[in-house]
């Protein structure tokens, strides 16, 4: 579908035209003479004090006064991740990395409109105008003060940009399970496996996040608690603090080059995200003809034109800087993303930026308790995440998802649904209140883990019966499994307590396996050549393990590499509606797998760390490895240079503080890239009391201190004392400057 015509030169021209036209005034206003005198005046209403682990603690006159210095300390800490977050979310990733990311690009301009975010900045409340300006001058000042910083693309930030990206979450975007690896094929013919792309399916398996929350009747103090713990690739948010003089006084981690803390917690209460699975966004087969060179496709027995809106791709290369224009298309449903066939292509219709998004997302971190936070929720903005919260009155609540559109339950919304009938149309949006959601249960405790939210509360958990499968189409998952385990066991909990629970390192999905595999390994007679011959003693091994990882085990490093060479179903944790959750494949795959569907890949382990190591007996804590050497966005590892032994595993075998690891290039000892990042632990009352810990530390320049101060605590499970009040942070002040002296 790429426009290689000559005529596709005046689409380009006519495009940038009316591009420029669009965001002159914009432009104009970024470029005048008043900008400095502007950053100053800000920056003159604003103190930033770095308290000895190098966190910022943003004070400003104006909530537009915090997020400027907000956004001027993530730049110091990190311009590249601040300025590469926008030129993916504007679809410029082709412009930086080159042809390979073309695709993606496509992909991202074709469901994020940048018009639209223009038009919102235009009709935004002046509230929201005043931080989206200071938003965008916090960012300039930076690169003015700072001229030694060279953006690879983006060299004057607009403040339309965060309106492209109106949530912070890893998995903010939701296109039905269609991705960039479609879009590629649908444009090129190539079969969706032969494009060459990592699946975004299997992105999203390694990511994922856990939140509790604790009643007072279970806490020694008698005060709620809640458990912030996202999974995430490492330094993908850093922990910051912000506090105006118009209300705001909010404690947590902010994903770099938004302005909003997006897990955390103020005075009053305290919000964690995780990742849903609820059903944000359809797919639509859409039964397309061509006549007379047009596409129509067909809609309740009419055929309707298809909407061509070309696309220009710009993409480095060695000679310089190219462009591909690409014929796009659209239904009233969405952007065509992908086909099924030459005659059914598939539309998405999702809801993947919006300026009430922003607004919820930063309303959420000035709420006054549970009652004002429904209200937030109110506004059915927030489509990527489920929320676990607690607050200074005693309340804990959970609520799966919050954006839910009405559907008729006669469709099976987990697939592409006839886009020919009025019948699969959206019907408006669920109230809030209607959504799955837990308000002080009797148990005393939530948990979820990307999970069902029918096991959230263990047998006083909402029931099935009661909602639509779309809304909550997420099965149980083994850290669900080992979650509840850990909650019906809590009573008199404080918050080193409430840690200890987090960091329950018990692999639940082993108990299920290992079993499987004593009992293979029991049936056969004599084994085959073929096969390692330390399968006996390594079976053995595995049969007295307690099935919790551990530095100095070897039944752990033999278990998950066993693992991971099983039937890759068994580590899906995302599934879709009707289908089987992770549990029961495990247990069926344990149930009917043929002794040597078992044996096998553990005998291929074996030799394999034998090769490699010169024994298979290799502790995990020496094979399962942190190491950050550079702070660059794309890291390297080296197995001669310093690491630190990590205990932890993927969150897929159940472990609760996750680590997902891999070899690198080159390596033969495994690196973590994902899992735990930041993790707190709050108690509410009179005074919030807090604890966390942060991946690596919160600098990402190997010379500062703050690169890797907090390394050897994310390695252990330790935490520090949360510098919440301003009392407490002069007491322990590094630096103390406003933005840009």
């Amino acid at each position: 579908m790429e426009d290689i015509r000559k005529g596709g030169v005046l689409c380009r021209l006519l495009q940038h035209l009316i591009m420029v036209l669009t965001c002159l005034p914009l432009l104009a206003e970024a470029q005048s003479g008043n900008d400095i005198k502007r950053w100053k005046e800000h920056s003159a209403r604003v103190e930033i004090i770095r308290d000895h682990w190098g966190i910022p603690h943003v004070y400003g006159k104006s909530d537009a006064d915090a997020v400027f210095g907000l956004i001027y300390a993530q730049c110091e800490d990190d311009f590249p991740r601040v300025e590469m977050n926008y030129i993916e979310k504007l679809g410029r990733l082709a412009e930086v990395n080159g042809e390979a990311d073309i695709w993606k690009d496509l992909y991202i301009r074709q469901i994020i409109d940048s018009a639209e975010a223009v038009e919102d900045y235009r009709n935004s409340p002046a509230w929201l105008r005043a931080l989206l300006d200071a938003w965008a001058d916090g960012i300039n000042f930076y690169l003015k003060s700072h001229p030694e910083v060279r953006p690879k693309l983006l060299t004057n930030f607009k403040a339309w940009y965060p309106l492209m990206w109106t949530d912070g979450s890893i998995g903010a975007i939701s296109t039905g399970n269609l991705s960039a690896q479609d879009v590629k094929a649908f444009h090129t013919g190539l079969p969706v496996a032969a494009t060459g792309l990592l699946e975004q399916q299997s992105q999203k398996e390694t990511l994922g996040s856990n939140g509790f929350a604790i009643a007072p009747s279970l806490s020694a103090s008698g005060r709620a608690m809640l458990y912030i713990n996202p999974h995430t690739t490492f330094y993908f948010r850093p922990e910051v603090q912000m506090v105006s003089e118009e209300g705001l006084h909010a404690y947590g981690a902010v994903t770099w080059g938004q302005f909003f803390i997006y897990q955390g917690f103020n005075e009053y209460c305290g919000w964690m995200h995780t990742s849903s699975n609820a059903d944000v966004s359809d797919v639509y087969r859409e039964k397309i003809l061509q006549r007379n060179g047009k596409y129509y496709y067909r809609y309740e027995g009419t055929d309707r034109p298809v909407i061509v809106r070309p696309v220009e791709i710009r993409y480095q290369t060695k000679e310089g800087m190219r462009s591909r224009v690409f014929t796009t298309y659209a239904t009233h449903h969405g952007p065509v993303l992908g086909r099924e066939d030459a005659n059914t292509w598939l539309s998405v219709r999702s809801y993947n930026r919006a300026m009430n998004s922003l607004i919820q997302s930063w309303l959420r971190t000035k709420a006054r308790g549970l009652e004002d936070y429904k209200k937030v929720m109110d506004l059915r903005g927030n489509t990527s995440n489920n929320t676990v919260f607690a607050d200074r009155y005693g309340n804990i609540a959970y609520w799966h998802g919050n954006y839910m559109p009405v559907r008729d339950t006669a469709f099976d919304w987990g697939r592409a649904v006839d886009g020919s009938i009025r019948a699969t149309e959206w019907k408006g949006l669920h109230e809030a209140d209607a959504c799955v959601k837990l308000i002080n249960p009797t148990n005393g405790w939530i948990q979820n883990c990307n999970s069902t939210p029918f096991t959230a509360a263990g047998e006083v958990s909402p029931a099935r019966t009661a909602y639509p499968p779309y809304m909550a189409p997420d099965g149980e998952n083994f850290r669900g499994v080992n979650a509840v385990r850990v909650m019906k066991g809590l009573k008199n909990v404080t918050l080193d307590g409430l840690i200890k629970a987090g960091y329950d390192r018990r692999l639940a999905a082993f108990e299920v396996l290992v079993p499987a595999l004593l009992k293979a390994w029991r049936s056969i007679g004599k084994i085959p050549d073929t096969l390692s011959s330390d399968l006996t003693s390594a079976i053995d091994l595995l049969g007295r393990w307690d099935f919790n990882c551990d530095t100095a085990s070897v039944a752990t490093t033999i278990a998950v590499e066993w693992g991971q060479r099983l039937n890759p179903l068994l580590q899906r944790v995302y599934i879709e509606q009707g289908e089987s959750d992770q549990v029961s494949i495990t247990k069926r795959f344990a149930a009917t797998a043929d002794a040597m569907e078992l044996i096998r890949p553990l005998s291929a382990v074996l030799k394999e760390l034998k090769t490699q190591f010169g024994t298979w007996q290799v502790s995990w804590g020496s094979y399962n490895r942190y190491q950050r050497l550079t702070g660059d966005i794309r890291e390297i590892y080296d197995d001669q240079r310093p690491s630190l032994p990590v205990a932890f595993t993927a969150s897929t075998w159940g472990c609760l503080p996750a680590y997902v690891s891999r070899k690198m290039p080159g390596t033969n000892k495994r690196y973590g890239v994902s899992g735990n990042s930041f993790v707190c632990a709050v108690e509410f009352g009179p005074r919030v009391r807090a604890r966390s810990v942060l991946a690596g530390g919160v600098s990402k320049d190997p010379g500062s201190r703050h690169f890797s101060d907090q390394a050897a605590m994310y390695t252990e499970g330790r935490f520090k004392d949360v510098l919440f009040y301003r009392e407490d942070v002069l007491g322990s002040v590094e630096k103390r400057y406003s933005p840009g002296k």
